[in-house]
């Protein structure tokens, strides 16, 4: 298979089921640029591939992902410029200016990809652990099944550490509820594995050493059915939740999260897109704390 930098890559009986993990376990996993180009070109791969399907998506460390990475080194050399600098920041509105910039690049890279792994033509099951914090939950929500582990803590902290409305991919009402999804956003409290199974968004919950097992024997199971009857189920299921606005509510909050970019962006000189201490904002330190204790912060 591909040889991927963010990624890795694993297949098993004879190519029907591939595994794709987010592979920066020192960096707990966030989003860099380039895991997400490689992650649509390996999701894109397996969905081309008539051998392929179940698709499960893991993650290596000790925990499925922290979110959009906008701080390392290497997420801060993507987008400078210099021979580190990736190709997509130059091109889907990267070169406009403004808050037209930021919409485009992030209704392709952070929106309209996830919205395009959902409707991948295979079933795709998301297997996490650890936490599962704000862009996170964006890359889970958009896989068919979700299975956890025990220690499993479900978290958007945008809202105390950027002063945004949630992520760019807005399914949260959706998946927790309302009442849930506003008391989440707005304490930064985190939700465990065993009321996420309760609430209907985690299909099955394992001990974390049996988690692996158990994923692979569930896309075992689903893959012993004829491709047709799959495809279908998962597409009736789709266009039914699309059916009652699914699609169109998560447009309506895109919009809603790229004018609380623009907010933050005019009100501050450098045109920074998103609250800071001195606008009354938690921060990064204390909301993280809050998301792993499932606490206030």
């Amino acid at each position: 298979m591909t040889d991927y930098q963010f990624i890795a890559t694993e297949s098993y009986d004879d190519g029907a089921i591939v595994r794709i993990n987010l592979n920066r376990p020192k960096q707990r996993n966030a989003q860099n640029r380039g895991m997400l180009v490689e992650l649509d070109e390996a999701f894109r791969a397996a969905e081309m591939d008539d051998t392929v399907r179940v698709i499960i998506l893991g993650a290596e460390g000790t925990m499925f992902s922290a979110g959009h990475d906008t701080g390392s080194k290497q997420s801060i050399a993507e987008w400078s410029p210099g021979p580190d600098q990736h190709p997509t920041v130059k091109i889907d509105g990267g070169t406009r200016l403004g808050p037209e910039k930021l919409f485009l690049q992030e209704w392709h890279y952070y929106f309209q990809n996830t919205r395009r792994w959902r409707d991948i033509r295979k079933i795709t099951i998301a297997e996490v652990h650890g936490n599962v914090m704000s862009a996170g939950l964006m890359l889970m929500w958009a896989c068919d099944l979700i299975v956890a582990a025990e220690d499993t803590q479900f978290s958007d902290v945008v809202g105390q550490r950027l002063g945004m409305c949630g992520v760019e991919y807005f399914a949260h009402p959706w998946e927790f509820g309302p009442r849930k999804t506003k008391e989440l956003l707005l304490t930064g409290d985190s939700i465990g594995a065993v009321e996420a199974h309760a609430l209907g968004m985690v299909s099955k919950v394992y001990p974390r050493e049996e988690l692996a097992g158990g994923t692979l024997a569930l896309a075992r199971r689903i893959a012993s059915l004829p491709t047709v009857t799959s495809l279908l189920i998962k597409e009736s299921v789709n266009q039914s939740v699309d059916n009652m606005g699914f699609q169109n509510a998560l447009k309506a909050c895109f919009t809603l999260h790229e004018l609380n970019h623009a907010h933050w962006s005019t009100i501050h000189e450098d045109g920074y897109p998103g609250a800071r201490a001195e606008d009354g904002i938690q921060g990064t330190i204390q909301a993280e704390k809050a998301a792993a204790n499932g606490t206030k912060a």
